[in-house]
């Protein structure tokens, strides 16, 4: 049965006409096939399609996109396809940002007047056709402001322990080289750190150099620094970014023993 059906039927088991005994038992069938249907629209993959040349940017091999698509746990496919922008990116991340259990989309998406930004996409049902699906998007940051300026994703994770999921990138690594976090809460975004002097990403580069780790200490931010010679370690604590130098960037090695704590 479709969810916008079994919703209609729940309320009505509610109505004096049934007995006890059989609204109660009637509830919980309908609140089964509402279950069932929630967790056939849960996201489990994301990715971006549509390779283009429409935006030009370039600076990231391969890496422009017309479109991102989810698939959903039913087996469903569903596409966003935005206007004067394109999706500059690696790849879509899945994370659950609101902590319900289901995964939300991480995206970069590039304005074709106004450069990069982060957005974030989750799937909602929609009541026509009954069942329906469709992506919306949750949350975005203020595009950086011109065309050609990019940002690229660390990663997502309650970074200072405070039940909150905070999300890093480096603004502009080519240029401004400023690392930034953002928290996601109650559907928004809102900047809560940032530290000058960081850089994820070189011209040309296939891949996002850095990431996340956990010591045992809390999650960590792995990043170069802007002249890609140290390796840093940053943590968020009391809203400010903390430092510690890990060492040289070796190029042979780039940051894999930093990241598996070695």
């Amino acid at each position: 049965m479709p969810a916008g059906a079994a919703a209609r039927r729940l309320a009505s088991c509610l109505r004096p006409r049934f007995t006890r005994r059989a609204r109660g038992l009637l509830c919980l069938w309908l609140a089964g096939l509402s279950l069932a249907a929630e967790v056939a629209a849960e996201i489990v993959s994301a990715r971006y399609v549509e390779p283009t040349r429409a935006y030009g940017h370039g600076v990231l091999p391969g890496g422009e996109y017309a479109g991102l698509e989810i698939r959903l746990r039913d087996g469903r496919r569903i596409r966003s396809t935005p206007e004067r922008a394109v999706y500059e990116d690696t790849a879509p991340r899945l994370v659950d940002l609101d902590g319900d259990g289901t995964a939300e989309v991480i995206t970069v998406i590039s304005y074709f007047d106004q450069g990069a930004a982060l957005r974030i996409w989750d799937e909602v049902s929609t009541p026509d056709p009954p069942g329906g699906s469709r992506m919306a998007m949750v949350a975005e940051t203020p595009p950086i402001g011109r065309p050609h300026r990019w940002l690229a994703v660390i990663g997502a994770a309650d970074l200072d322990g405070d039940g909150q999921v905070e999300i890093a990138y480096v603004d502009r690594p080519h240029l401004a080289r400023i690392l930034r976090v953002w928290r996601f809460r109650n559907g928004a975004l809102t900047e809560v750190a940032s530290r000058a002097g960081y850089s994820n990403h070189r011209i040309g580069d296939a891949g996002i150099t850095s990431g996340l780790r956990d010591c045992g200490l809390g999650p960590e931010l792995v990043v170069p620094d802007g002249d890609w010679r140290r390796i840093k370690a940053l943590r968020l604590q009391d809203g400010e970014l903390r430092r510690r130098d890990l060492g040289p960037l070796q190029p042979d090695i780039g940051l894999r023993q930093a990241l598996r704590c070695q």
